[in-house]
């Protein structure tokens, strides 16, 4: 009997260790990831910031005004970055479109949804992952106004999805505002489309743009090469990138 006990003991200690490995592995492959991108921004001449950040800037400097631009006819990722970023249309360098797509530093926002940053965005992820269940809550029972916003944008296909690691589509929640998606990246692009619309005063158009940078941060192989054929680029010549950042 007691053998057997020794044996079970020995047996979770090993289950145990194991898990922390496994653990080490992921946290280590997030890491690369994070750096690979830094690296790619680097070499092209992208800084990694720690100062604030205006809603409008990206690494590639101010962007244009969306005033006036009506997101409902979006029906794909591709035609939402052709839609809110209008830059592109003006760029064919892969470098110049790389460093444009890539935001770095702390945007203007960072304070209101927990000191998210794109110089952390795991650990933003994270963040607001876990803040999507109880801030949908929040809205669909005390603001129909801003749900039905929250709507216009996640339960459509506007892109605000985990597309390309789960495919997903374009759309990432169901027609009651759940995450269509069990992983981390999709209910935390819908808990900062939800966050965003109730902690500032964007525009639709402003919010899907803050969403894109956010997927571009998450995906930035795929979400440069969308770019880069809304510039009229060929993306089949884009430098390494990660395909994704954070896991599944």
């Amino acid at each position: 009997m007691k053998k057997k006990k020794e044996k079970k003991i020995y047996e979770k200690e090993q289950f145990l260790a194991i898990l922390l490995v496994i653990a080490g592995i992921i946290i280590i492959f997030n890491q690369i990831q994070i750096s690979a991108i830094s690296s790619a921004l680097n070499s092209n001449g992208g800084n990694i910031g720690t100062g604030s950040e205006s809603p409008l800037k990206m690494s590639g400097g101010k962007m244009a005004s969306l005033e006036g631009i009506d997101i409902t006819s979006i029906t794909s990722t591709p035609m939402a970055v052709a839609t809110i970023f209008p830059e592109l249309q003006n760029m064919k360098n892969q470098d110049e479109i790389m460093n444009f797509m890539i935001p770095t530093g702390t945007p203007e926002y960072s304070q209101k949804l927990g000191g998210i940053s794109f110089d952390d965005p795991i650990n933003s992820m994270t963040y607001l992952s876990k803040l999507f269940p109880s801030l949908l809550q929040d809205i669909k029972n005390s603001d129909p106004t801003t749900f039905q916003r929250y709507l216009s944008l996640a339960a459509k296909p506007r892109g605000v999805s985990c597309e390309y690691c789960c495919g997903l589509g374009a759309t990432g929640a169901s027609p009651d505002g759940q995450s269509m998606c069990g992983c981390q990246h999709n209910p935390a692009l819908l808990g900062l489309t939800l966050g965003l619309m109730k902690n500032t005063d964007y525009s639709d158009a402003q919010v899907l743009r803050e969403v894109m940078k956010w997927k571009t941060m998450f995906f930035p192989k795929n979400m440069v090469e969308v770019a880069m054929q809304v510039a009229g680029s060929d993306p089949s010549q884009l430098k390494d990138l990660p395909g994704m950042v954070g896991g599944c």
